[in-house]
């Protein structure tokens, strides 16, 4: 039997705030902050910013003479970010749709997603409205992961293997995001300065968990005919009894309008 003490049986409500609060998310979320260079009197849009984690930082930035959106479809999200809300702070809460904001052309200095255009119907028209809210100087930062690079060590590769194709498949909606991302934003009107890789190594099954659900994922994956019950049995006993690796990266992609020469894709610097 599985160590029930090693793997969460739900997902925790909190868990958008204590992947913030990790190491990890601590981690990219720096990364992210640095490449929006956010100047004070900066107006910043957040776009999917649930319970606000990043919303503070950007105020800390753009200082009191700037302005802080946060636009999201999740009403209880929203509630929860403005309870955390200071007197005073510019921040402004929209409950939205973010492949069509509610916010006028060229608004925006900087623009940011993290973690959301995985999940979205349509990435290419999200960041669409993206460049048509950007000022022509703006900058977007999109921190986005891409599943399919999502190695877990197991004796049986096809397993491991059976696991991330069914998060790429099936879990998440757009599971080759990261490496799509680009490509998309060049096609809607970015040049792309720069996409930097940044890579998560867990040993710790316990902290992988929290972060990908190992039980829950497999339940799901036996269900869909992914694995066999005996075989994810086997799967879920050897992460929670034996020495743990795993590895996923995230692609961090700096992007700004195009305003008529060539995009550049990596490597040749911010445009």
């Amino acid at each position: 039997m599985v160590n029930a003490e090693v793997f969460e049986k739900h997902r925790a409500n909190n868990y958008l705030r204590r992947l913030a609060d990790s190491d990890l998310g601590r981690h990219y979320k720096a990364i992210a902050l640095e490449q929006l260079d956010i100047q004070p009197g900066h107006t910043v849009v957040d776009l999917g910013c649930g319970p606000g984690a990043d919303l503070r930082g950007f105020v800390a930035a753009t200082g009191p003479g700037g302005r802080v959106v946060g636009v999201d479809s999740d009403a209880a999200a929203l509630t929860e970010a403005r309870s955390d809300i200071r007197a005073g702070e510019p921040i402004e809460l929209v409950h939205g749709d973010i492949h069509g904001l509610d916010l006028p052309d060229a608004v925006a200095d900087r623009a940011h997603t993290d973690r959301v255009l995985q999940h979205v119907a349509d990435p290419a028209r999200v960041l669409a409205e993206i460049r048509r809210i950007l000022r022509p100087n703006g900058i977007a930062v999109l921190a986005e992961p891409d599943w399919d690079t999502l190695v877990i060590d197991h004796p049986d590769i096809d397993i491991a293997r059976a696991y991330t194709r069914f998060v790429t498949d099936v879990v998440v909606r757009n599971g080759q995001i990261g490496r799509q991302l680009p490509r998309l934003a060049v096609g809607c009107g970015f040049h792309v300065a720069d996409v930097l890789p940044i890579t998560t190594v867990f040993r710790d099954v316990t902290t992988a968990d929290r972060v990908l659900g190992f039980e829950r994922v497999t339940d799901r994956a036996v269900a869909a005919g992914y694995f066999t019950r005996d075989a994810a049995d086997t799967w879920l006993t050897h992460l929670a009894t034996e020495p743990f690796f795993a590895a996923a990266t995230l692609f961090v992609v700096v992007a700004v309008p195009n305003t008529g020469t060539p995009g550049v894709i990596v490597g040749e610097g911010r445009a």
